[in-house]
């Protein structure tokens, strides 16, 4: 575990597996404590990336009908 980081949510600071608190507590697991402490700029692309996901997803598929 100690190969591994965590973004501490708590103490707000990157902490590596071996300090990692309890599951609520954290963030990651990231491969570098550099990329822990990216994590804010990491969350934002991956909520880029899923926004655009659904809006081409949007309008796919079949419509609702009144029909019952």
């Amino acid at each position: 575990m100690g190969d591994t980081w965590w973004w501490n949510l708590t103490e707000g600071r990157a902490v590596p597996g071996d300090e990692r608190p309890h599951a609520d507590e954290v963030l990651g697991p990231y491969p570098t404590k550099e990329a822990a402490e990216a994590w804010r700029s990491t969350h934002k692309s991956r909520e880029d990336s899923w926004a655009q996901e659904d809006d081409r997803w949007e309008g796919d598929g079949p419509k609702p009908t009144d029909d019952v």
